[in-house]
């Protein structure tokens, strides 16, 4: 008789999403020793080959294609019976797998971590960072109980609730040859060089909507993964991109230029979101008041719209 283990399963569910060793290690949060012996060990006990080994690449073989859905639906349904042993406990205590955006994470969590240990002490809160595809898959799947994202959310499956409006600026190089004319209408010539995220992260497709009639021609040549990497590149002269407004202040340096854009301001919209029916839907809501409270309150944060370098010029003539 094949027993194979619940840790196991875990481990096998790491190594297929990752297909890598090491980061799958990271995500069960094991060593990657101890999690190859595991896989091993299944493929020993399944008589079978499991992931085909290849230098960096980690390749699903046809058997483990064969027992990917069926591990998948146990593990799922392993989670619903703990989220339903759960229920009788207090709201928001023990472990609670929340996914989150990378264009979100860095400048949400400094003020939502403190105020969910302050609000649920007894919440062990475990963070994935992801791009929203992933994160609606993995909700879906069972393997997180919620997630922070950006609308909209195109999956009958999955329910959303808003919590605040996140409004778009553009960043542009301080030391820029052409004068830049605040508010920015989206029909901007400036616009050509806009670069973008790579494929995969939704704040790509919500520039490009931005840009109404205007196509840029510097996405093709970047694929930045990250917010960080295209403002470094804005304030070496590279091109212009985006900033949400809760990474004013937090992102950039002196070398750029925040600017807003003209009326309709274009701005995203920030939510909660976790899989319909989940038993833990009233903790995803508790959640979600509390993440509403840690985003913008009251009126926008204000950009400082400094006078145009060769307008400083012109009035020290």
């Amino acid at each position: 008789m094949i027993k194979l283990t619940i840790r196991q399963m875990e481990y096998f569910e790491a190594l297929a999403e990752t297909r890598h060793f090491g980061r799958a290690a990271e995500l069960a949060g094991v060593s990657q020793p101890a999690l190859s012996a595991q896989i091993a060990e299944m493929e020993q006990r399944l008589g079978c080959r499991l992931f085909e080994r290849g230098g960096r690449d980690v390749r699903l073989t046809e058997d483990a294609r064969l027992v990917q859905p069926r591990i998948e639906r146990i593990l799922a349904e392993l989670r619903e019976l703990e989220a339903a042993a759960r229920r009788g406990r207090r709201a928001l205590e023990g472990r609670f797998r929340m996914g989150i955006i990378p264009t979100i994470a860095p400048y949400l969590l400094p003020a939502l971590l403190p105020r969910i240990r302050s609000r649920f002490p007894a919440l062990q809160l475990e963070l994935r960072e992801a791009v929203t595809d992933t994160l609606v898959e993995e909700a879906i799947a069972g393997r997180l109980d919620g997630f922070v994202a950006a609308l909209p959310l195109d999956e009958p499956s999955i329910s959303a609730r808003p919590l605040f409006p996140d409004r778009f600026f553009l960043a542009v190089p301080r030391d820029e040859l052409e004068p830049v004319e605040p508010p920015v209408p989206p029909e901007s010539p400036l616009l050509e060089r806009l670069m973008l995220l790579e494929e995969g992260h939704c704040m790509r497709d919500q520039a490009l909507a931005i840009c109404g009639k205007v196509r840029p021609a510097a996405m093709a040549n970047y694929g930045a993964t990250s917010l960080t990497t295209l403002l470094q590149m804005v304030a070496h002269g590279h091109g212009v991109t985006l900033i949400p407004e809760m990474a004013v202040g937090r992102e950039g340096s002196d070398a750029i230029r925040v600017v807003p854009f003209s009326d309709p301001v274009p701005a995203r919209t920030i939510c909660f979101a976790w899989r319909r029916n989940s038993l833990r839907q009233d903790e995803c809501e508790m959640l979600a008041a509390a993440i509403a409270e840690s985003g913008p309150s009251g009126e926008p944060r204000k950009v400082q719209r400094e006078p145009d370098p060769h307008q400083r010029e012109q009035a020290e003539a």
